[in-house]
């Protein structure tokens, strides 16, 4: 059995991307949903992106950093919007300014520190947008190689972050495939998005789900075949992101294609 340590250097070897190759989406298998889904509770919460509506209006990331206190100007974000541009070469051209916070004014690619790449209309293929947050996996490694138990797993299969156990040792945001975790620029803990655990309880649906005017987000429970989510997984084409590395995605993405990474 591997131990904490011998994980984060494995883990710190996959963020690199040496031991295993960062592959673009799987497509996934809705019968493997049965075999998944039989633990004991009777929820397991799991997400949904609809990439056909997103627009890349940027509310889901307000409303996510407001109900959250995240800091609204910091660079840093629990959910993001990133732009894809393909060219007919076969370019591919990604951006997220400020995690999509302020929506796409321009069609100029930002490139940060490289400045902002002009694309002439005429070479586009195709362009589309793509929400991006903590995928919450069935198999967590952030959980496996926290030393404190800062980072833990909810009976419903939420991922969460204890703030007062947190001592800021970087390994959960070395050991996440999909980095979405970060330093919180105040508290210097890890952050995440946590599905908006405490808005869930309460019967309530995540800040950036109601804050979707198009319903290119929604949250619902796996463990209910009538729940509107379960129903799209089970009948559609769905995929998740980098299911070689094994950590089981609860983010599902309809809609999207091989160039999302």
């Amino acid at each position: 059995m591997i131990n904490r340590r011998e994980f984060c250097k494995k883990a710190v070897i996959i963020v690199g991307g040496i031991a295993l190759p960062l592959s673009a989406l799987e497509v996934f298998n809705p019968k493997r949903l049965l075999a998944e889904k039989d633990g004991n509770g009777k929820v397991r919460w799991v997400f949904l992106v609809d990439v056909h509506k997103c627009v890349g209006c940027g509310f889901c990331v307000k409303a996510c950093k407001i109900e959250n206190e995240v800091t609204y100007d910091a660079n840093v974000t629990r959910t993001w919007v990133e732009r894809y541009v393909v060219t007919k070469d076969g370019r591919v051209n990604i951006d997220s300014p400020k995690g999509g916070r302020d929506g796409f004014t321009t069609q100029k690619i930002d490139q940060a520190s490289a400045g902002l790449k002009e694309i002439n209309p005429g070479e586009i293929a195709k362009a589309f947008f793509v929400p991006k947050l903590c995928n919450h996996c069935e198999n967590p490694p952030c959980v496996q190689v926290c030393p404190v138990g800062a980072t833990y797993q909810t009976q419903e299969g939420v991922v969460l972050v204890d703030r007062s156990w947190c001592i800021g040792c970087g390994y959960c945001v070395m050991g996440c495939p999909y980095g979405v975790r970060y330093f919180h620029p105040e508290l210097h803990v890890a952050e995440k998005c946590t599905l908006c655990y405490h808005r869930l309880c309460k019967g309530m649906v995540s800040a950036c789900v109601d804050a979707c005017p198009f319903g290119a987000r929604l949250v619902g429970n796996i463990r209910d075949p009538n729940d509107p989510v379960t129903r799209i997984i089970a009948t559609e084409q769905v995929n998740v992101l980098k299911e070689e590395f094994g950590t089981k995605p609860q983010v599902f993405y309809l809609g999207s294609s091989m160039e999302v990474k």
